[in-house]
């Protein structure tokens, strides 16, 4: 069921509100936000497949935590922590993909075990993340970085081509948990800024790999697009091939 700009911003406040209460009785670190387990996306697989694309137009809307929470458990949380398995396979379990948050508000690492975000460094680093239009307007951006301390028995090609592998199921998990909650959408983005992003999350052995803004479908401006640039159809691209022959 979809909920209204007004139920999203209501629910905000009242996690707010709950975070507040355990920073004051002393039970979390002030960077620390627990994540909510509750899965906002029920869509049957077959329809979130259906349903899957690309999205570039974001609505000035923000996400819920339960969204948040669902989406970084989806993309790759862990399912079987009895197992120490996660929702994405990584070469020999690594589990060398680590996920990077940037808000308005800082910009925090996903922690998996313990399902929360710890802030990196406070601040708005969302344009910062690429030149395209789309990452200041999104309200998150989730980056995904290879930690390569988790690859140390992987030499230094397989630590590149593993890791980029990994990185795709990661993204794809992403884009299917966007299609199944019926409202958010996203881009896989390799046109980055790799040395800034770097920087600012201060990555020391490791490689910034992609980048996904999210935020609500702004439908209008989105079909917008859909129609300035419509999918050319087999007969259409045929005789191009042929004339690049």
């Amino acid at each position: 069921m979809k909920r209204t700009k007004e139920q999203v911003r209501i629910s905000m406040k009242f996690q707010i509100c709950l975070l507040s209460l355990l920073f004051a009785a002393g039970m979390l670190q002030a960077q620390d936000i627990p994540l909510s387990m509750e899965i906002m996306a029920d869509m049957p697989t077959s329809e979130a497949f259906r349903q899957r694309k690309t999205v570039r137009d974001f609505r000035d809307e923000p996400l819920a935590f339960e969204e948040l929470g669902g989406l970084l458990w989806a993309a790759n949380g862990y399912n079987r922590p009895e197992e120490n398995k996660r929702t994405a396979p990584s070469a020999r379990n690594a589990q060398e993909i680590d996920i990077y948050v940037f808000t308005e508000e800082g910009v925090y690492i996903y922690m998996p075990k313990k399902h929360m975000l710890t802030q990196i460094v406070k601040g708005d680093y969302r344009r910062i993340i690429s030149e395209q239009k789309h990452f200041a307007v999104a309200p998150v951006s989730l980056v995904l970085v290879a930690n390569y301390e988790n690859m140390k028995n992987f030499d230094e090609e397989s630590k590149v081509f593993y890791s980029t592998m990994d990185c795709g199921y990661v993204s794809e998990n992403i884009y299917l948990y966007c299609a199944a909650s019926s409202r958010l959408g996203t881009v896989a983005c390799g046109g980055i800024n790799r040395d800034d992003i770097a920087k600012i999350i201060h990555l020391k052995n490791g490689k910034v790999l992609l980048a996904h803004p999210i935020g609500v479908v702004d439908e209008r401006a989105n079909n917008n697009r859909e129609l300035q640039n419509p999918v050319k159809t087999k007969q259409q691209v045929t005789p191009m091939l042929n004339q690049k022959r």
